[in-house]
Order: structure tokens, then sequence, then C-alpha cells
């Protein structure tokens, strides 16, 4: 896996300007894996959590028709993990690091990802937004637990490792979410999230807000994404730009930087994909 480490705006124009004739040849190269047709197809490749060969699914999902959308396709037939869990599981190993005997929450528990990390760290917490129905902090008949990320139940400075990939997203409030994600985390302890992000933008683009009556108020047009607890969706307030990282600086971690990767081996593809870790 190719790896680089950002932590600006002015870091990444200068990576594109490095990496542009880089980006053609993966261009190319992902180009010719397209079908003729909008068909499903496979693309071999190792899958880093299976730790085997496979022919990773890909289909047109979540695209516009003609292009696939890398970032949450490349499907693992082994763990049920698309592009970028599959990334995500290998960087929580390769830059954020796990070790024997660490607390680790992340910020899901009814999908295959929290499955997957629960067999190889069995005291692993998850959690999902469950509203009202049941207290924040405890459990429903089915042992999800509830937190609400604007306001977690856990004590200051709870957990070595916190994950959390494709939810701020979802937060009206993005920076009180990650407020109590740097009050939960140890000293020295480490964050790595994913969120929509726009590489091209120095700052986010808002597509949604709350009114002071509680109102939802569109500033583009509604954005919803998959949800495993809810068949409508969940809607998107923000695509986030470069600004975001010193929004996380700000709120008590210290070094956070973004990591660009690409991998044709382990197939990550989509020319170069994101992902987010903070220290505190």
């Amino acid at each position: 896996m190719i790896v680089h480490r950002l932590r600006s705006f002015e870091d990444y124009e200068k990576h594109q300007q490095r990496m542009a004739s880089v980006y053609a040849r993966r261009q190319a190269y992902e180009s010719a894996l397209h079908p003729q047709s909008a068909e499903p197809f496979k693309v071999h490749g190792l899958s880093y959590p299976a730790r085997q060969e496979v022919d990773f699914e890909v289909d047109f999902l979540y695209s516009n028709g003609a292009n696939v959308n890398w970032r949450e396709r490349l499907i693992c037939p082994k763990t049920g993990l698309n592009n970028r869990l599959r990334a995500a599981v290998h960087l929580a190993d390769s830059e954020v690091g796990i070790f024997s005997g660490e607390s680790i929450y992340i910020t899901e528990q009814v999908t295959p990802l929290y499955h997957y990390l629960k067999q190889r760290h069995p005291s692993i917490v998850g959690s999902e937004y469950l509203g009202s129905e049941v207290q924040h902090g405890s459990e429903n008949h089915y042992r999800v637990r509830n937190e609400d990320l604007s306001k977690l139940t856990f004590d200051d400075k709870s957990f070595d490792v916190v994950l959390s990939f494709d939810c701020f997203e979802h937060m009206p409030n993005f920076e009180t979410g990650m407020a109590e994600m740097a009050r939960i985390t140890k000293q020295g302890g480490r964050l790595m999230w994913s969120v929509p992000f726009r590489a091209d933008r120095k700052t986010n683009l808002i597509r949604a807000t709350i009114s002071s009556g509680g109102a939802i108020l569109h500033h583009e047009p509604p954005e919803y994404h998959g949800d495993p607890l809810n068949n409508e969706g969940c809607l998107c307030f923000t695509h986030f730009g470069w600004e975001m990282l010193d929004q996380v600086r700000k709120v008590g971690f210290t070094d956070v930087y973004a990591v660009a990767y690409w991998s044709d081996v382990f197939a990550y593809l989509g020319v170069e994909q994101m992902m987010f870790v903070a220290v505190k």
C-alpha cells in the first residue's frame, strides 16, 4: 500500500503536483478494469482483513451508472467489507497501531466491520444511535448500545483507540462530536476516522443546518447515505474540506493528518482515497 501523510491544503497542493503523472497511470489502470457494459464484475487482489487472495465484487451501485464508485464497492467475498472498510482495518494496524490490551471504541455496532473487529478485539466497545427508545449508555434487547456522539456517556480518557467511519457528516454540529472524541481518548491515544472529503476545498461545504426552531435547512440538494438502522437513509450535513483538520486540532488533538493511500495489490482503488488520524 502506498501512503502519503498530508497535514494541510498546502501539503495537498504540493502532493498533487508531484503525483500528476502517477494519477494518470492509476486512472488508466482503473479505466482498463471497467467492462464495456454496466454489468457487475470482479477484480482480483489481496484482502488484508481476510488474509488471502480473493476476487473482489464490483458493481455500479452508488455511482452515476457509468463510473464505478470504487470507494464504496470492491466487496471482499470473505468478510463483506468494501474498499474503504478493508483499508480502515489495514490502516488501523499499520498507521494507528492497536496493541494487545488497549481499549477501543468504534461508533458502530450492527455492521460487518464491527463484527470483524469484535473477533480480533473481543473487548471492543461499539454503539449505534437509537434515539430516545433506549437510555443513552444502555443496550436494547438486541444488546446494541445506544450512544449520541454529541454527548457520549463514557468517562473522560476511557479509550486508547477510537474509530469512526462515515459518521460525522451526519451530525449538524461536527465539532461537538469531535470534542467528545477528544474527551474520551486517553493522552497519547489515537483517533482514526473517515468522512466524505473534498480534497479540492480549503473549507467545508455545509449542505444542511438545523434552525433555532429545530427545522432542517437545506443549503444544497438533500443527500442521504445508507444507514443500517434506517431504510430511508441518513441526511448528510457536511462535505468536509481541509479546515476539518484545524477544527480537530482545536478540540484537543495534537498531530492531525490525512492519510492518502492507494494500492492495486490490495485493491484500494479510486485514484487516491483519504483516511484521517489524530493523536491526543
